[in-house]
């Protein structure tokens, strides 16, 4: 199935094709719109001059990789401490997959391992490591035993909740009108506990 999370055919073919592309797109998928997230590999190749290589962006000087994130556009909200995750990820991938991106499934029993792997590391609190092996599940066909109940409700079948649903135009629009209901409930969830403290 064809990544669609950037909505633009270039920037998802590199994520298509790229599983560091794609891993990278999830770090920079915070406080920011999705498809600014995930086009901005395909950027940061262009501002490098060549397709992504782990080895790399680990050994990058960490100021001039913050300057390349923050050249205009930035290629995040947040471009200093974004270079900094990005290439905290890229030493561990190293450190410990040998710097292939496709070693941190490789072997595992089960999705709760996956997703113990995951959460280790840089960038990746207990949500976004859940939707991450969703959209490893759901769109990328890896799909040790257990991956959806490890998912939690992101690994359910015909939801949408996350860049795991997001296939097309429509599944995009579905997961925004989700997303926008929980900020929805979280402010009357918020105003709510002030008046009821308040009195």
């Amino acid at each position: 199935m064809p990544v669609t999370l950037s909505q633009n055919s270039e920037a998802d073919a590199l994520l298509d094709r790229d599983p560091l592309a794609l891993l990278i797109g999830m770090v920079l998928d915070q406080q920011i719109p999705l498809e600014k997230a995930f086009s901005s590999p395909l950027e940061l190749t262009k501002r490098l001059g060549h397709e992504l290589d782990v080895r790399e962006l680990a050994d990058y000087d960490s100021d001039a990789l913050a300057a390349i994130f923050a050249q205009r556009p930035a290629l995040h909200r947040f471009p200093t401490s974004m270079a900094g995750r990005v290439q905290g990820l890229a030493r561990v991938l190293v450190a410990d997959y040998d710097g292939d991106v496709n070693q941190l499934w490789a072997g595992v029993a089960d999705g709760e391992e996956l997703l113990a792997r995951i959460t280790a590391l840089p960038g990746f609190g207990g949500q976004k490591a859940a939707i991450y092996l969703a959209l490893l599940g759901k769109q990328r066909g890896i799909r040790p035993t257990g991956w959806r109940e490890a998912a939690g409700e992101f690994g359910e079948d015909g939801v949408y909740l996350s860049v795991a649903d997001i296939v097309d135009a429509d599944s995009l629009l579905r997961v925004r009108d989700h997303k926008q209901q929980q900020k929805a409930a979280a402010k009357t969830d918020a105003r709510t506990t002030v008046t009821s403290t308040a009195t």
